[in-house]
């Protein structure tokens, strides 16, 4: 189970910072990911963290998000900075197995449920 937490609404140029809490597997041995949802659009790929802590960004928002692993507490973390209206989306976790650790979501066999981010 992963539930997504942190999410609100934020000026252009402001801060968030979301967590996502799994629970059911041993978190260490999954790759984790941010994706994510604007109204209209499909669901894309944001940030991912391998078992080996190698970090990946999209272009979108490289150089503003962070995304990090907090293996002891079973904790995903997704800092967010410099946000923009663009910005305003649905994001998800999702944890897929294994060190491939591959973009695509069909790989992804975790999903949480969401947290809403609105930059205005």
């Amino acid at each position: 189970q992963l539930v997504e937490s942190g999410g609100g609404s934020v000026q252009a140029g402001g801060s968030l910072k979301l967590s996502c809490a799994a629970s059911g597997y041993t978190f260490s041995d999954y790759c984790m990911a941010w994706f994510r949802q604007a109204p209209g659009k499909e669901r894309e790929w944001v940030a991912r963290i391998s078992v080996f802590d190698t970090t990946f960004y999209s272009d979108s928002v490289k150089g503003r998000f962070t995304i990090s692993r907090g293996n002891a507490e079973s904790t995903l973390y997704l800092q967010m900075d410099s946000l923009k209206p663009e910005d305003t989306a649905m994001y998800y976790c999702a944890a897929q197995v294994g060190g491939a650790c591959y973009v695509l979501q069909p790989k992804y066999s975790y999903w949480g449920q969401g947290t809403q981010v609105t930059v205005s």
